[in-house]
């Protein structure tokens, strides 16, 4: 008999298998002999309350043996010799979308501009040591795509678009923990992805299909408005095109409204990357000056504010994590976070951003007081965004000495418009320098990060302090360029076989709501196919 229940228990008792087992013997009347296993199906943390409870979802096997698998298989099989599509891109839209062309019976030839997973590792460790950025291949593009140096977060609200289950086993399928089936906020670590990213390839490459590292598009090959395939320097690589290149690849922007090929302006939301020692926020989140103890995980948080008719909130959250550098060229510095399987590092870390619409670029004068970027021409309404984002970076380059050493101030200091003399410690390896933020960001930002920190100050006691560190600039939350496609058959609005995918397309906001939509397109390519 298969039996489920839901249950709240505290940490100590839900941190085994067999504490579990004995709430269930108290509070439910089932023997230990009866119980054979159980396995946690949801998992989440109660800490609204000075009690911290885990709430579970179990099933429970009474006097029945448990099935062998504790996730769905999808079955790939061999497509050598069957009709095939160009996926251009392997972040996690990508991937997904050659994956599901392969359980359509279409072989997908993969094209990245980056390096593989392992090899690009090695890149991005020189950034700290050399403060040089590969243009080609560092937090941004290779396999993986941003989201394989960045905490693996797999948390969605895009549930409506797809099934997010089938994202979790697929993973699962490829070595991720199961753990990820049950938690609230499931994440792999950036230490777990590469072996699960390199699994994910290994399985295109077995079916049939094909993985081109190093292969930058230059062209998008087109006969009577219908596209045909691309081209890569010398070569070509021919069918019908997934366009999956992330929320980064800014040549590809420029490509595409050069040709003509429709696409728009998009809303995004900038600002810093706040860092407080972990300690602190634990000790803040679960309410106990001891911290969170043995049982509890790297606390997390979640802060949104209104502040003069726009959001300003806390994103991509990393419990004990680290900032990292994310630019993807010369004259740029971005910021974001990441953190491993076991979050422990001694810091946590999240965006702090400011909600940004495309009409505020012509409404607030302070956002167009940024310096532009050299040898970057305007281009028009469709990449203002996009430009005001480069502007962005080029400034907080300029304050980091023209190096990746980031600006930085106190978080205290920079809501009251002091400068800070000195930084705490932090786990942002290329280095800190102190600036006074506050004065050089667009004034549209950095009065509502001041207001919204005074906001999360007041929800979280403690929270506003000069402990954390702002350091600068989170810029890369989303894509700012939306390119125009069909809402039922997926395509670009004009071209056909022209398949826009994932967050650089603008369409999804992480890994799971990108591999959610790398599916989709990939259900429409096969039936454009076989019309």
């Amino acid at each position: 008999m298969i039996e489920e229940y839901q249950i709240r228990v505290q940490p100590p008792m839900a941190a085994s298998e067999e504490g579990i087992k004995q709430f269930l013997q108290e509070e439910k009347g089932l023997s230990m002999e009866q119980m054979k296993a159980v396995r946690v199906l949801k998992r989440s943390i109660d800490a609204r309350q000075r009690t911290i409870y885990v709430n579970l979802k179990v099933r429970v096997y009474v006097n029945e043996e448990p099935e062998d698998d504790a996730f769905v298989h999808t079955e790939y099989p061999n497509v050598e010799g069957k009709p095939q599509a160009v996926v251009v891109g392997a972040g996690p839209g990508g991937l997904f979308a050659a994956l599901k062309l392969i359980e359509l019976g279409v072989r997908p030839i993969v094209v990245e501009r980056g390096k593989s997973v392992h090899e690009r590792r090695k890149d991005i460790a020189q950034i700290a040591r050399t403060q040089m950025v590969d243009p080609e291949s560092n937090f941004s593009f290779g396999e993986g795509g941003a989201g394989a140096f960045s905490d693996g977060k797999l948390y969605t609200r895009s549930k409506k678009r797809g099934n997010v289950e089938k994202i979790l086993n697929v993973f699962c399928q490829h070595g991720a923990s199961t753990n990820i089936l049950a938690d609230a906020h499931p994440h792999l670590g950036t230490d777990k992805l590469p072996n699960i990213i390199e699994a994910m390839r290994n399985t295109i490459i077995r079916c049939g299909g094909e993985v081109h590292f190093e292969t930058k598009m230059d062209a998008i090959l087109m006969e009577k408005e219908r596209v045909v395939g691309i081209r890569c320097g010398e070569k070509t690589f021919q069918g019908p095109v997934i366009l999956a290149t992330g929320h980064s690849a800014r040549d590809v922007y420029r490509y595409l409204y050069m040709q003509g090929i429709e696409i728009e302006a998009k809303d995004i939301a900038v600002g810093v990357r706040l860092e407080h020692p972990s300690e602190l926020i634990d000790k803040i989140q679960y309410h106990n000056k001891e911290g969170r103890g043995e049982y509890l995980p790297a606390a997390e948080y979640s802060f949104v504010t209104q502040v003069g008719g726009r959001g300003v909130y806390s994103f991509c959250m990393c419990p004990g994590g680290t900032v990292v550098p994310a630019a993807s060229g010369p004259n740029q510095l971005v910021v974001n976070g990441m953190s491993n399987s076991q979050r422990n590092s001694p810091w946590s870390n999240s965006g702090m951003v400011v909600e940004l619409h495309v009409e505020d670029l012509q409404k607030d004068r302070s956002l167009m007081e940024l310096p532009p970027v050299p040898g970057i021409d305007t281009k028009g309404n469709a990449l203002a965004m996009m430009e005001f984002q480069e502007r962005l970076e080029y400034t907080a380059w300029m304050q980091g000495n023209r190096k990746q050493t980031a600006p930085a101030q106190r978080m205290a200091h920079f809501v009251n418009g002091k400068g800070s003399y000195d930084l705490p410690k932090s786990s942002y390896t290329p280095g800190l320098i102190s600036t006074p933020m506050h004065f050089w960001m667009p004034e549209f930002v950095s009065k509502r990060l001041q207001q919204g920190f005074r906001n999360f100050g007041k929800m979280s006691h403690g929270f506003l302090t000069n402990e954390a560190v702002m350091i600068g600039v989170e810029t890369r939350t989303s894509a700012p360029v939306r390119i125009l496609r069909d809402r039922e058959t997926l395509q670009h609005i004009r071209l056909k076989g022209l398949f826009p995918c994932g967050e650089g397309a603008g369409y999804a906001g992480g890994i799971v709501s990108a591999g959610v939509d790398g599916e989709r397109c990939a259900e429409m390519l096969a039936e454009y196919l076989k019309g």
